[in-house]
């Protein structure tokens, strides 16, 4: 299984998606709190993005998707299920999301 970062997004291929999800509205893996771009896909209709109990999971339905964000460079993903997460640093006071 593949794993790509974008990042401060990890994304991970995954052979299924989980049973209990809700479909989101679109496809923005996640917003730079600093900047205000986001990791997302280029593509409309290419991808769905899912919400679950164990976070988000995207299933690219084309042939290729591109994830994008304007201070990285662009990765192409296949067709399949991938999980995606934000990543996340450890400081001796806190567990803290990494941040754009």
């Amino acid at each position: 299984m593949s794993q790509f970062r974008h990042g401060d997004v990890m994304v991970e291929e995954v052979a299924t998606l989980p049973d209990t999800r809700r479909k989101a509205q679109h496809t923005i893996l996640a917003h730079g709190e600093l900047t205000g771009h986001c990791h997302r896909i280029a593509e409309r209709g290419a991808a769905d993005l899912y919400d679950t109990p164990d976070g988000l999971f995207l299933h690219v339905t084309a042939e290729v998707a591109t994830l994008v964000h304007d201070e990285h460079d662009a990765i192409t993903l296949t067709s399949g299920f991938y999980r995606v997460w934000r990543q996340r640093e450890y400081s001796p006071e806190e567990i803290r999301t990494i941040r754009d």
